[in-house]
């Protein structure tokens, strides 16, 4: 069991003292869901609709299955699945077990894995045995050799023994719950203060940090994200965005706290979220703006009939206002939320009152009534005037209290007043809505998922012949941004984007990771300090495409 970092115990007091912290955990909150609905539909997925009360009796069976092979209270377990029901089984049973989800994407590699279930000294792993066309036997195998606490590899939809995996899902949940396993369950029971799971943050240090998240915590979080959106019982939630993210997971135990029916999708093409939608009459559907696009542009979608939608959300990247508005023209119905979040805890978001112009303008404001907002000079932590832009803070009783394991990031982070400092530039507007003007910190953001430079410039300057590496986002229309690497050569050497590409593969770097663009340079631009001027290289790729545009469209005339 590692320690995580804590709250100073006068916040907790008071945290719990106004009732902001729940006096229960995320399970108690569905079994008692499952006890006042047993007959409503509760989760669908591409092979199952299921109630509540089958999904109870998946949930305990699975809780006995992982204390039958020695999951105990306060370990952590490493949850990599795609949009399959089995991750709501399974993120409920660690949590009933009394242990420690450790989120993942589907996407991370060998090194994402390998790093946080050393990071946070994962007992077990539930993953897929294989997924679309990909075999996970070999990287879990290599994992497994990389992380020496790892000893239970929990397959999930294998159609039987699979090298690497010590079990199946589906045979842990075989065995019903024995009188004895409800009295151990009971001795676990979770109280609001502790840690239910850890999420990933990307961020500019390197490889993702543990931001853990305690059950209290997380169901104030959840309750006052959704309570917002006024979702209710008769609310149809379609999530499409990957599980492994924070704004999957807010959807996914919010179903359980305000009673929806969930419905996931393992497909972000547009024409199966218009089947999807129109099959389960879906009102609420959140995703990053990239993806909305890519909806609203794509012809098929005029196929179906999208109208039973009257809450989209979007958020983990920036909202133009040129899309909300072509969102609100294609769906008439249907709100737009415009949302700013993060693993760490903030959540801002318009509200379904707002007008158009104002939903384009802002973020809104924090959904949680007790987190507090200031922006300051990133330079000095001085806060400054409302209208200015500065450095997002953020403290209350949504907002985590440290990376696991990070004591120098945590020290840099945070303030001596305990605000979170969270390298975004922002403003405060009129009525205390918060406008994201861009970030203070180095980093790209492709279709919502966050791309730290400098681990893929340290990968590439790993592969023989490269001399140096500055790697820089290409503004996007579709993602937002595209990653591009600027590379110089040893003197002599050949080494082409292919090349580098392979390497990248084979040192289990995650797709987002390698660039999809490569520019070879004798030498880089320099500031007056000496460093690579990222600005020039910004400039640069900016006038490559707009020429090649250029090109493009005089070649067709």
């Amino acid at each position: 069991m590692i320690e995580f970092p804590t709250f100073k115990p006068e916040l907790v007091d008071k945290y719990v003292r106004m009732g902001w912290w729940p006096s229960t955990n995320i399970s108690a909150v569905f079994d008692r869901s499952s006890e006042y609905f047993p007959n409503k539909i509760v989760l669908i997925d591409d092979q199952t609709t299921m109630t509540y009360r089958e999904l109870r009796g998946k949930v305990d069976n699975l809780a006995a299955g992982l204390l039958r092979i020695g999951v105990k209270k306060g370990d952590c377990v490493l949850l990599q699945l795609p949009n399959w029901a089995e991750f709501v089984y399974a993120l409920l049973a660690i949590y009933k077990v009394g242990g420690v989800m450790v989120l993942l994407n589907i996407g991370h590699k060998k090194l994402e894995v390998a790093h946080l279930g050393n990071v946070h000294e994962a007992v077990a792993y539930i993953g897929p045995a294989t997924y679309r066309k990909d075999d996970l036997s070999p990287l879990l195998q290599e994992v497994v050799s990389m992380c020496p606490t790892l000893k239970n590899i929990i397959s999930v939809r294998a159609d039987g023994k699979t090298p690497g995996f010590t079990d199946r899902l589906e045979d842990l949940m075989s065995t019903p719950l024995s009188a004895q396993d409800l009295e151990e369950l009971e001795r676990r029971r979770p109280v609001t203060t502790d840690v239910c799971h850890v999420a990933p943050s990307g961020g500019t240090t390197g490889l993702p940090k543990g931001a853990p998240r305690t059950h209290g915590q997380y169901l104030c979080n959840v309750e006052t994200h959704q309570r917002d959106w006024e979702m209710t019982t008769k609310d149809v939630c379609l999530i499409v965005v990957p599980v492994g993210h924070n704004l999957a997971l807010l959807n996914v135990v919010g179903t359980f706290v305000f009673n929806y029916t969930l419905v996931l999708l393992d497909s972000t093409r547009p024409e199966d979220i218009a089947r999807r939608i129109q099959e389960v009459k879906a009102t609420y559907m959140p995703a990053v703006p990239s993806l909305w696009r890519k909806i609203i542009e794509a012809s098929e979608v005029s196929n179906f009939d999208i109208s039973s939608l009257t809450k989209v959300m979007a958020g983990g990247e920036p909202s133009l206002p040129e899309l909300i508005r072509q969102v609100k023209q294609k769906i008439p119905r249907a709100t737009y939320i415009n949302e700013f979040g993060m693993v760490e805890g903030l959540l801002c978001r318009s509200k379904l009152n707002d007008e158009i112009d104002t939903i384009c303008e802002s973020v809104g404001m924090p959904c949680c009534p007790w987190d507090e907002v200031k922006i300051v000079n990133p330079e000095s932590g001085v806060e400054v005037a409302a209208g200015v832009d500065g450095e997002l803070c953020i403290r209350g009783a949504c907002i985590f209290p440290g990376y696991v394991k990070s004591p120098e990031v945590n020290a840099r982070q945070f303030t001596e007043d305990g605000f979170f400092r969270t390298g975004d530039q922002a403003r405060l507007l009129p009525g205390g809505r918060v406008k994201i003007t861009g970030r203070i910190k180095d980093m790209i953001i492709r279709g919502g998922e966050n791309i730290t430079p400098s681990v893929v410039e340290d990968l590439i300057c790993q592969a023989p012949g490269i001399l140096d590496a500055a790697v820089v986002g290409i503004p996007d229309r579709i993602l937002g941004e595209r990653v591009c690497a600027y590379i110089r050569l040893v003197p002599n050497m050949k080494v082409d984007d292919k090349g580098i590409r392979a390497f990248m593969e084979q040192k289990g770097a995650s797709k987002i990771w390698i660039p999809e663009r490569f520019v070879f340079m004798d030498s880089f631009p320099l500031t007056a300090a000496g460093k690579v001027d990222k600005k020039a290289l910004r400039a640069d790729i900016l006038n490559r495409v707009e020429a090649e545009a250029l090109e493009a469209k005089a070649a067709t005339v």
